[in-house]
């Protein structure tokens, strides 16, 4: 069931999506090489908790952590650990703030350091992908033109789309519907609707879509080892198009 939010609803979410956004740019700022993803993740937790929310990812469906924190093949769910991040890595940050019974969910890739221009193109094509759909959803347009429209962007640049994770809904459950895949048909699935919050999240590779899930039971990478970026925005559609919600 798709739940359409009111004004004070939006608002609230507007709220967590500062807050989640904040501790995101937070990630990107202490970024360096040589610290451990659990260094980074401890980054994000402080600043969430310091704002007065609570990491909405912790302990969600056993979730052992406050980011998903992704390096170089690894697409999405990353535990963090030990692992350290090293010069020319990329590196996502997938967070989300819970606060006033409302969530917030976001997501960015970073490069770690100077990278390769091929690897900067799929950072960038993913990104702008993201905006691509935001900018074209409004009232009456349909999930299948947004997922199309990623698909298309991404592909024609080489790169390819993950089809088993997808984008979703968000309110006061971290996932509510609808499903936001980020590929499609045109005139195809639920149209959107003013008072809908949803997350578009572009997960591309530079090789083959497929992925696999490791034996941790969270953290997916892609099959060929290729890289893969991620990012994300949390969005309420308006009467007039669509606001982030997920900005500091």
């Amino acid at each position: 069931m798709i739940c359409i939010k009111s004004n004070k609803e939006i608002e609230k979410m507007r709220k967590a999506g500062s807050i989640t956004a904040g501790a995101i740019l937070a990630a990107g700022e202490a970024l360096r090489p040589g610290m451990t993803t659990h260094e980074l993740d401890r980054v994000v937790e402080k600043y969430i908790t310091s704002h007065g929310a609570k990491p909405g990812f912790k302990g969600y469906g056993g979730f052992p952590a406050a980011a998903c924190i992704s390096v170089n093949d690894e697409v999405i769910h990353g535990i963090p650990g030990p692992r350290k991040i090293m010069e020319g890595d990329i590196v996502s940050v997938d967070t989300g703030a819970y606060i006033d019974g409302y969530h917030g969910d976001s997501c960015k890739t970073f490069a770690c350091g100077k990278i390769s221009d091929e690897v900067q193109a799929l950072l960038d094509s993913t990104e702008q992908s993201l905006y691509v759909a935001i900018e074209m959803a409004k009232p009456g347009v349909r999930i299948g033109d947004i997922g199309a429209a990623i698909q298309k962007y991404n592909e024609d640049r080489g790169f390819s789309v993950v089809r088993e994770f997808v984008g979703h809904g968000l309110g006061r459950d971290l996932h509510e519907d609808p499903e936001v895949p980020n590929f499609g048909r045109p005139g195809r699935g639920v149209r959107l609707q003013a008072g809908m919050v949803i997350c578009i999240e572009p997960m591309i590779n530079m090789g083959s879509p497929a992925i696999k899930v490791m034996d941790d039971k969270w953290t997916v990478k892609t099959q060929d080892g290729k890289w893969s970026a991620h990012f994300e925005h949390a969005i309420a559609i308006t009467q007039t198009g669509a606001v982030i919600l997920s900005k500091p």
